[in-house]
């Protein structure tokens, strides 16, 4: 894997995560209680022996920045690295990224001077583990100019995803987005030729992309090179590079989620906690997920009922019931509190106690979740300040709603309290 560099495309202002990206790249969401979205592909990266690394973002990349540079540090003994390449003007180029080709296309003359084969080309929003490997070996032993990861799909998700169909050597021929009625029929694959059984293939009749490209080296910087006006590896570059170059389909059969909106965030969250097995897991020491090293304390619980649920390191959690939730670092619950069904990112610092006390005296709100509070079906942003006998229920259902001067966003029915946010005692929501 010497041979292969990677580019981790961080995505653009990441509107349908807003507000979580109002302060920070897509990338560096918080997830799992103690990670970072961009801490998936790298660590597939680090697990799959691929060391020279990418991140091309331009929307609010200084926490993206922080987090990589206290996170990965290779030694000096190899050429390893990861880096982060923002939007930068330049006399040829004086515009913003326009798309995922046009980030790889204005930073083609760094990625030329590498001595490698093959580009590996990911996405910054997806929670899975893939050894890239095997991918590679794919697109190696199939001579191909261009390697698509895909996964199998049913016919009801079918219509939600840009699909393809391939002929019985498993080259891409044909691509449709998000086709339906007659239109989807046509796009009905025999999925056997990419490794599943029969059985599987009769269930599972359609391929969609993951947005995971492998590329021989010469092939992107002629595509890239030739049709300046062709700003997406998706939509553009790569269907247009079918008809003339060898596109290949691999099968990836195995849990992947895109968690660019907030209602697939918070699922894929929560989803963490389930027992027996939980769609992905963190929990494998043979291909563990990096991050950073923050050498906390352990967690406190005091007289606390906790039932299915994920706390981060850390916290402090007094006389509380928490069911079904995922608690981020340096979490603070004090007593009565009731948490369910929710997701708290933590806080970046602990409060000294005597600033708490002061806090309580002057009737300003410490950091964390006040005294017999109430949040249901939530996403609590870092260091938000909620008061006491607060109720974050979203009691009247409403789905779509901003509040940004009150401190919360509601996104398909998912109370959103931002980051820093102040929730005053006795507020309803």
């Amino acid at each position: 894997m010497k041979k292969v560099l990677s580019i981790i495309l961080g995505g653009g202002a990441g509107t349908r995560l807003y507000p979580l990206t109002k302060l920070r790249a897509k990338p560096a969401v918080p997830v799992a209680g103690k990670y970072r979205l961009i801490d998936i592909p790298v660590s597939n990266c680090i697990n799959s022996e691929i060391f020279k690394i990418y991140v091309l973002t331009q929307f609010n990349s200084a926490s993206l920045n922080r987090h990589i540079a206290r996170t990965y540090n290779f030694t000096g003994f190899n050429e390893g690295f990861v880096e982060v390449l923002a939007a930068q003007q330049t006399p040829e180029n004086p515009n913003w990224f326009q798309g995922t080709a046009d980030a790889v296309r204005q930073y083609l003359w760094l990625m030329e001077e590498w001595d490698v084969d093959e580009y590996l080309i990911l996405s910054g929003d997806h929670l899975y583990r893939m050894d890239y490997r095997q991918f590679i070996q794919r697109h190696r032993e199939t001579g191909a100019d261009i390697t698509l990861s895909v996964i199998p799909i049913d016919e009801r998700r079918a219509s939600d995803f840009g699909l393809m169909k391939i002929d019985d050597s498993g080259r891409i021929i044909d691509f449709s987005e998000k086709p339906k009625g007659e239109a989807l029929t046509q796009m009905r694959v025999d999925t056997s030729v990419l490794g599943l059984t029969k059985e599987q293939a009769l269930q599972q009749p359609y391929i969609a992309s993951m947005g995971i490209y492998v590329f021989k080296k010469d092939v992107l910087f002629k595509l890239l090179r030739e049709a300046v006006e062709r700003t997406d590896f998706g939509k553009e570059i790569i269907p247009d590079a079918s008809k003339d170059y060898n596109v290949q389909a691999y099968l990836f059969d195995d849990y992947w989620e895109d968690i660019g909106t907030i209602e697939a965030f918070y699922h894929a969250n929560l989803a963490l906690t389930q027992q027996p097995q939980p769609p992905f897991s963190f929990y494998d020491e043979h291909a563990p997920i990096y991050t950073r090293a923050r050498y906390l304390p352990p967690t406190k619980l005091l007289d606390c009922q906790i039932t299915e649920s994920i706390i981060g390191e850390g916290c402090i959690l007094k006389n509380c019931r928490i069911q079904h939730s995922v608690l981020g670092v340096r979490s603070r619950i004090e007593s009565g509190c009731v948490i369910e069904e929710s997701l708290l990112m933590g806080a970046d610092f602990y409060q000294a106690s005597v600033e708490r006390q002061c806090s309580l005296v002057d009737n300003d709100i410490p950091v964390g979740i006040g005294t017999d509070t109430h949040i249901r079906g939530a996403i609590i942003d870092k260091n938000a300040r909620i008061g006491h006998d607060v109720k974050i229920i979203n009691k009247d259902n409403v789905q779509e709603a901003e509040r940004e001067g009150q401190g919360f966003y509601i996104r398909s029915g998912i109370v959103v309290v931002l980051k820093n946010a102040v929730i005053p005692d006795g507020t309803i929501i």
